[in-house]
Protein backbone atom coordinates (compact mmCIF):
# COMPACT_ATOMS: atom_id res chain seq x y z
CA UNK A 1 0.00 0.00 0.00
CA UNK A 2 1.42 3.37 -1.07
CA UNK A 3 -0.97 6.26 -0.46
CA UNK A 4 -0.39 9.98 0.19
CA UNK A 5 -1.95 9.44 3.64
CA UNK A 6 -0.80 6.20 5.23
CA UNK A 7 -2.00 4.30 8.32
CA UNK A 8 -2.23 4.79 11.16
CA UNK A 9 -4.38 7.94 11.08
CA UNK A 10 -5.73 9.41 14.31
CA UNK A 11 -9.29 10.59 13.57
CA UNK A 12 -10.17 14.22 14.10
CA UNK A 13 -12.29 14.47 17.26
CA UNK A 14 -15.02 16.66 18.75
CA UNK A 15 -15.47 18.44 22.07
CA UNK A 16 -18.86 18.52 23.78
CA UNK A 17 -21.14 21.54 23.84
CA UNK A 18 -24.57 22.18 25.32
CA UNK A 19 -26.07 23.72 22.18
CA UNK A 20 -25.56 23.50 18.43
CA UNK A 21 -23.29 26.43 17.42
CA UNK A 22 -24.15 28.66 14.44
CA UNK A 23 -22.10 29.08 11.27
CA UNK A 24 -20.99 25.47 10.92
CA UNK A 25 -21.43 22.45 8.70
CA UNK A 26 -23.68 19.93 10.44
CA UNK A 27 -23.94 16.15 10.35
CA UNK A 28 -25.64 13.51 12.46
CA UNK A 29 -23.46 11.84 15.09
CA UNK A 30 -23.30 8.13 14.25
CA UNK A 31 -23.26 5.44 16.93
CA UNK A 32 -20.87 2.86 15.50
CA UNK A 33 -17.17 2.11 15.17
CA UNK A 34 -15.16 5.08 13.93
CA UNK A 35 -12.96 3.84 11.11
CA UNK A 36 -10.46 5.11 8.57
CA UNK A 37 -10.65 3.24 5.25
CA UNK A 38 -7.49 2.96 3.14
CA UNK A 39 -7.89 1.70 -0.42
CA UNK A 40 -4.97 1.21 -2.82
CA UNK A 41 -6.02 -0.93 -5.76
CA UNK A 42 -6.98 -4.36 -4.47
CA UNK A 43 -5.74 -3.57 -0.96
CA UNK A 44 -8.30 -2.44 1.63
CA UNK A 45 -7.51 -1.70 5.25
CA UNK A 46 -9.93 -0.58 7.99
CA UNK A 47 -8.24 1.20 10.90
CA UNK A 48 -9.93 1.87 14.24
CA UNK A 49 -9.83 5.10 16.22
CA UNK A 50 -6.96 3.67 18.26
CA UNK A 51 -5.08 2.60 15.14
CA UNK A 52 -5.80 -1.11 15.53
CA UNK A 53 -6.94 -2.95 12.39
CA UNK A 54 -10.63 -3.81 12.01
CA UNK A 55 -10.31 -5.39 8.56
CA UNK A 56 -10.69 -9.06 9.54
CA UNK A 57 -13.93 -8.43 11.43
CA UNK A 58 -15.82 -7.00 8.44
CA UNK A 59 -15.04 -9.14 5.38
CA UNK A 60 -18.31 -8.18 3.68
CA UNK A 61 -17.31 -4.50 3.83
CA UNK A 62 -13.87 -5.18 2.37
CA UNK A 63 -15.43 -6.76 -0.71
CA UNK A 64 -18.06 -4.07 -1.13
CA UNK A 65 -15.63 -1.18 -0.69
CA UNK A 66 -13.31 -2.72 -3.27
CA UNK A 67 -16.21 -2.51 -5.73
CA UNK A 68 -17.55 0.91 -4.77
CA UNK A 69 -14.60 3.13 -3.82
CA UNK A 70 -12.22 5.04 -6.12
CA UNK A 71 -9.05 3.00 -6.81
CA UNK A 72 -6.89 5.05 -4.43
CA UNK A 73 -8.42 6.93 -1.51
CA UNK A 74 -8.57 7.39 2.27
CA UNK A 75 -11.95 7.94 3.96
CA UNK A 76 -13.06 8.81 7.47
CA UNK A 77 -16.39 7.45 8.60
CA UNK A 78 -18.32 5.04 10.76
CA UNK A 79 -18.98 1.33 10.56
CA UNK A 80 -22.58 0.66 11.57
CA UNK A 81 -25.09 -2.16 11.61
CA UNK A 82 -28.74 -1.42 10.81
CA UNK A 83 -31.49 -3.65 12.16
CA UNK A 84 -35.18 -2.86 12.26
CA UNK A 85 -34.68 0.59 10.77
CA UNK A 86 -32.22 1.78 13.43
CA UNK A 87 -28.59 1.41 14.46
CA UNK A 88 -27.79 -1.67 16.54
CA UNK A 89 -24.58 -1.22 18.52
CA UNK A 90 -24.96 -4.56 20.32
CA UNK A 91 -24.85 -6.37 16.98
CA UNK A 92 -21.74 -4.39 16.11
CA UNK A 93 -20.00 -5.44 19.32
CA UNK A 94 -20.65 -9.09 18.49
CA UNK A 95 -18.60 -8.72 15.31
CA UNK A 96 -15.35 -8.40 17.27
CA UNK A 97 -14.84 -12.11 17.67
CA UNK A 98 -11.62 -14.15 17.62
CA UNK A 99 -13.07 -17.04 15.57
CA UNK A 100 -12.96 -16.47 11.81
CA UNK A 101 -15.91 -18.83 11.27
CA UNK A 102 -18.04 -16.79 13.67
CA UNK A 103 -17.00 -13.53 12.01
CA UNK A 104 -18.01 -14.82 8.59
CA UNK A 105 -21.32 -16.17 9.88
CA UNK A 106 -22.18 -12.81 11.46
CA UNK A 107 -21.11 -11.03 8.27
CA UNK A 108 -23.92 -12.91 6.53
CA UNK A 109 -26.67 -12.47 9.11
CA UNK A 110 -25.78 -8.95 10.41
CA UNK A 111 -23.92 -7.27 7.54
CA UNK A 112 -22.30 -3.91 8.28
CA UNK A 113 -22.44 -0.64 6.37
CA UNK A 114 -19.95 2.20 6.10
CA UNK A 115 -21.09 5.82 6.40
CA UNK A 116 -18.43 8.15 4.96
CA UNK A 117 -18.19 11.73 6.19
CA UNK A 118 -14.69 12.89 5.24
CA UNK A 119 -12.14 12.38 2.46
CA UNK A 120 -8.48 12.51 3.49
CA UNK A 121 -6.80 11.50 0.24
CA UNK A 122 -7.76 10.86 -3.37
CA UNK A 123 -5.43 9.47 -6.00
CA UNK A 124 -1.98 10.88 -5.29
CA UNK A 125 -3.25 13.94 -3.39
CA UNK A 126 -3.46 14.38 0.37
CA UNK A 127 -6.42 16.49 1.47
CA UNK A 128 -5.39 16.86 5.11
CA UNK A 129 -4.63 20.57 4.70
CA UNK A 130 -7.71 21.21 2.54
CA UNK A 131 -10.63 23.06 4.13
CA UNK A 132 -13.58 21.00 5.40
CA UNK A 133 -15.94 22.57 2.83
CA UNK A 134 -13.72 21.53 -0.08
CA UNK A 135 -13.11 18.06 1.36
CA UNK A 136 -16.84 17.54 1.62
CA UNK A 137 -17.39 18.56 -2.01
CA UNK A 138 -14.62 16.18 -3.08
CA UNK A 139 -16.17 13.39 -1.01
CA UNK A 140 -19.58 13.83 -2.65
CA UNK A 141 -18.01 13.82 -6.10
CA UNK A 142 -15.80 10.79 -5.40
CA UNK A 143 -18.74 8.77 -3.99
CA UNK A 144 -21.45 9.99 -6.36
CA UNK A 145 -22.13 6.37 -7.37
CA UNK A 146 -22.16 5.02 -3.80
CA UNK A 147 -24.65 2.26 -3.07
CA UNK A 148 -25.56 0.05 -0.13
CA UNK A 149 -23.53 -0.75 2.02
CA UNK A 150 -21.57 2.46 1.31
CA UNK A 151 -23.30 5.72 2.20
CA UNK A 152 -22.37 9.40 2.34
CA UNK A 153 -23.46 11.05 5.59
CA UNK A 154 -26.12 13.74 5.08
CA UNK A 155 -24.86 17.28 5.69
CA UNK A 156 -26.46 20.71 6.03
CA UNK A 157 -25.34 24.29 6.60
CA UNK A 158 -28.78 25.24 7.92
CA UNK A 159 -28.88 25.57 11.72
CA UNK A 160 -32.64 25.01 11.84
CA UNK A 161 -32.29 21.78 9.86
CA UNK A 162 -29.52 20.66 12.24
CA UNK A 163 -31.78 21.32 15.21
CA UNK A 164 -34.54 19.29 13.58
CA UNK A 165 -32.09 16.44 12.96
CA UNK A 166 -31.08 16.54 16.60
CA UNK A 167 -34.69 15.95 17.65
CA UNK A 168 -35.79 13.53 14.93
CA UNK A 169 -32.83 11.29 14.19
CA UNK A 170 -32.47 9.91 17.71
CA UNK A 171 -35.32 7.54 16.98
CA UNK A 172 -33.09 5.88 14.39
CA UNK A 173 -30.37 5.30 16.99
CA UNK A 174 -28.19 8.31 16.22
CA UNK A 175 -26.29 10.06 18.97
CA UNK A 176 -26.75 13.78 18.33
CA UNK A 177 -25.20 16.33 15.97
CA UNK A 178 -21.58 17.10 15.01
CA UNK A 179 -20.68 20.64 13.90
CA UNK A 180 -17.59 21.25 11.75
CA UNK A 181 -16.04 24.65 10.93
CA UNK A 182 -16.22 24.92 7.10
CA UNK A 183 -12.65 26.23 6.78
CA UNK A 184 -11.09 23.61 9.07
CA UNK A 185 -8.22 21.43 7.77
CA UNK A 186 -8.11 17.82 8.99
CA UNK A 187 -6.38 17.85 12.38
CA UNK A 188 -5.46 14.35 13.47
CA UNK A 189 -6.29 13.49 17.08
CA UNK A 190 -7.40 17.06 17.93
CA UNK A 191 -10.80 17.99 19.36
CA UNK A 192 -11.56 20.76 16.91
CA UNK A 193 -15.13 19.83 15.99
CA UNK A 194 -18.17 20.24 18.25
CA UNK A 195 -20.60 17.49 19.30
CA UNK A 196 -23.98 18.03 20.90
CA UNK A 197 -25.51 14.93 22.43
CA UNK A 198 -28.83 14.20 24.05
CA UNK A 199 -28.85 14.31 27.83
CA UNK A 200 -31.56 13.00 30.09
CA UNK A 201 -31.74 12.24 33.78
CA UNK A 202 -32.85 9.19 35.71
CA UNK A 203 -33.12 8.28 39.37
CA UNK A 204 -31.11 5.12 40.03
CA UNK A 205 -30.42 2.86 42.98
CA UNK A 206 -26.77 2.82 44.08
CA UNK A 207 -26.23 -0.86 44.81
CA UNK A 208 -22.46 -1.23 44.77
CA UNK A 209 -19.14 0.35 44.01
CA UNK A 210 -15.78 -0.47 42.50
CA UNK A 211 -12.53 0.86 43.92
CA UNK A 212 -10.37 3.28 41.99
CA UNK A 213 -7.15 1.95 40.50
CA UNK A 214 -5.17 4.38 42.65
CA UNK A 215 -6.33 2.99 45.99
CA UNK A 216 -9.20 2.55 48.48
CA UNK A 217 -11.47 5.32 47.14
CA UNK A 218 -14.56 5.13 44.94
CA UNK A 219 -13.78 4.37 41.31
CA UNK A 220 -17.36 3.99 40.11
CA UNK A 221 -20.87 3.62 41.50
CA UNK A 222 -22.94 0.69 40.25
CA UNK A 223 -26.43 1.75 39.24
CA UNK A 224 -29.65 -0.23 39.21
CA UNK A 225 -33.24 0.07 37.99
CA UNK A 226 -36.17 -2.21 38.79
CA UNK A 227 -37.78 -4.07 35.91
CA UNK A 228 -41.48 -4.88 35.54
CA UNK A 229 -41.10 -7.91 37.79
CA UNK A 230 -39.46 -5.86 40.54
CA UNK A 231 -35.95 -7.26 40.00
CA UNK A 232 -33.08 -4.79 40.34
CA UNK A 233 -31.16 -4.79 37.08
CA UNK A 234 -27.65 -3.36 36.68
CA UNK A 235 -27.88 -0.55 34.11
CA UNK A 236 -24.43 1.01 34.20
CA UNK A 237 -22.05 3.11 36.26
CA UNK A 238 -21.18 6.69 37.03
CA UNK A 239 -17.48 7.22 37.41
CA UNK A 240 -16.23 10.76 36.77
CA UNK A 241 -15.39 12.26 40.16
CA UNK A 242 -12.53 14.48 41.37
CA UNK A 243 -10.18 12.60 43.69
CA UNK A 244 -11.34 14.51 46.76
CA UNK A 245 -14.95 13.59 45.97
CA UNK A 246 -13.97 9.91 45.54
CA UNK A 247 -12.62 9.97 49.09
CA UNK A 248 -15.74 11.68 50.44
CA UNK A 249 -18.01 9.16 48.72
CA UNK A 250 -16.14 6.29 50.32
CA UNK A 251 -16.99 7.70 53.74
CA UNK A 252 -20.59 8.52 52.82
CA UNK A 253 -21.27 5.00 51.57
CA UNK A 254 -19.43 3.08 54.29
CA UNK A 255 -22.60 2.63 56.44
CA UNK A 256 -24.24 0.82 53.50
CA UNK A 257 -21.36 -1.57 52.92
CA UNK A 258 -22.34 -5.24 53.19
CA UNK A 259 -19.93 -7.87 54.57
CA UNK A 260 -20.66 -10.10 51.54
CA UNK A 261 -23.00 -10.35 48.54
CA UNK A 262 -25.26 -12.75 50.43
CA UNK A 263 -28.75 -11.27 50.48
CA UNK A 264 -27.91 -8.67 47.84
CA UNK A 265 -30.13 -8.48 44.70
CA UNK A 266 -27.02 -9.19 42.64
CA UNK A 267 -25.60 -11.94 44.88
CA UNK A 268 -25.42 -14.38 41.94
CA UNK A 269 -23.33 -12.03 39.79
CA UNK A 270 -20.55 -14.64 39.38
CA UNK A 271 -22.96 -17.24 37.97
CA UNK A 272 -23.05 -17.57 34.17
CA UNK A 273 -26.66 -18.79 34.40
CA UNK A 274 -27.68 -15.73 36.40
CA UNK A 275 -25.79 -13.41 34.04
CA UNK A 276 -27.79 -14.87 31.14
CA UNK A 277 -31.12 -14.31 32.93
CA UNK A 278 -30.59 -10.81 34.36
CA UNK A 279 -28.39 -7.75 34.00
CA UNK A 280 -25.76 -8.10 36.73
CA UNK A 281 -22.40 -6.37 37.26
CA UNK A 282 -19.19 -8.14 36.33
CA UNK A 283 -20.35 -10.09 33.32
CA UNK A 284 -17.26 -11.43 31.51
CA UNK A 285 -16.74 -10.52 27.87
CA UNK A 286 -13.97 -10.40 25.31
CA UNK A 287 -13.78 -6.63 25.98
CA UNK A 288 -12.97 -6.97 29.69
CA UNK A 289 -10.47 -9.83 29.28
CA UNK A 290 -8.67 -10.39 32.56
CA UNK A 291 -9.77 -7.09 34.07
CA UNK A 292 -10.77 -7.28 37.74
CA UNK A 293 -14.58 -7.13 37.73
CA UNK A 294 -15.07 -7.52 41.47
CA UNK A 295 -17.18 -4.97 43.32
CA UNK A 296 -18.26 -4.02 46.83
CA UNK A 297 -21.96 -4.64 47.56
CA UNK A 298 -23.98 -1.86 49.17
CA UNK A 299 -27.43 -2.14 50.67
CA UNK A 300 -29.62 -0.78 47.84
CA UNK A 301 -31.12 2.02 49.90
CA UNK A 302 -29.74 5.22 48.37
CA UNK A 303 -30.94 6.91 45.23
CA UNK A 304 -28.99 9.27 43.03
CA UNK A 305 -29.92 11.26 39.96
CA UNK A 306 -27.65 10.70 36.96
CA UNK A 307 -27.50 12.20 33.50
CA UNK A 308 -27.26 9.88 30.49
CA UNK A 309 -27.37 10.33 26.74
CA UNK A 310 -29.29 7.27 25.57
CA UNK A 311 -29.99 3.62 26.22
CA UNK A 312 -28.43 0.60 24.56
CA UNK A 313 -31.13 -1.97 25.05
CA UNK A 314 -31.72 -2.13 28.80
CA UNK A 315 -28.60 -0.28 29.95
CA UNK A 316 -26.94 3.11 29.61
CA UNK A 317 -24.92 3.30 26.40
CA UNK A 318 -22.14 5.36 28.02
CA UNK A 319 -20.96 6.12 31.54
CA UNK A 320 -23.61 8.19 33.32
CA UNK A 321 -22.83 11.46 35.07
CA UNK A 322 -23.60 11.87 38.76
CA UNK A 323 -25.85 14.88 39.39
CA UNK A 324 -27.03 14.69 43.02
CA UNK A 325 -28.34 12.46 45.78
CA UNK A 326 -32.12 12.10 45.95
CA UNK A 327 -33.07 11.46 49.60
CA UNK A 328 -36.66 12.21 48.63
CA UNK A 329 -36.83 9.14 46.36
CA UNK A 330 -37.49 5.55 47.38
CA UNK A 331 -35.37 2.82 45.75
CA UNK A 332 -38.49 0.85 44.78
CA UNK A 333 -39.63 3.78 42.64
CA UNK A 334 -36.49 3.66 40.48
CA UNK A 335 -37.85 1.76 37.48
CA UNK A 336 -37.39 1.63 33.72
CA UNK A 337 -40.78 3.32 33.37
CA UNK A 338 -39.20 6.73 34.09
CA UNK A 339 -36.93 6.56 31.04
CA UNK A 340 -37.87 8.64 28.03
CA UNK A 341 -38.21 6.76 24.75
CA UNK A 342 -37.31 8.66 21.57
CA UNK A 343 -39.86 8.71 18.76
CA UNK A 344 -39.01 6.01 16.21
CA UNK A 345 -37.39 7.22 13.00
CA UNK A 346 -36.39 4.96 10.12
CA UNK A 347 -32.65 5.09 9.43
CA UNK A 348 -33.29 4.64 5.71
CA UNK A 349 -34.77 8.15 5.70
CA UNK A 350 -31.62 9.51 7.35
CA UNK A 351 -29.28 7.85 4.88
CA UNK A 352 -31.50 8.96 2.03
CA UNK A 353 -30.74 12.55 2.98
Amino acid sequence: MDLPVMPPVRPMLAKSAAAIPPGMSYEAKWDGFRAIVFRDGEEIELGSRSGKPLTRYFPELVGALRELLPPRCVLDGEIVIVRGGRLDFDALLERIHPADSRVRHLAEITPASFVAFDLLALGDESLLETAQRARRAALEDALRDAADPLFVAPVTDDLDVARAWFERFEGAGLDGVVAKPPGLPYRQGERVMVKVKHERTADCVVAGLRLHKSGPVVGSLLLGLHDGAGRLQHVGVCASFPMRRRQELMGELEPLRMPSVEGHPWERWASEEAQAADRLPGGPSRWTGKKDLSWIPLRPERVCEVAYDHMQGDRFRHTAQFRRWRPDREPEGCTYAQLEEPVHYDLAEVLGG
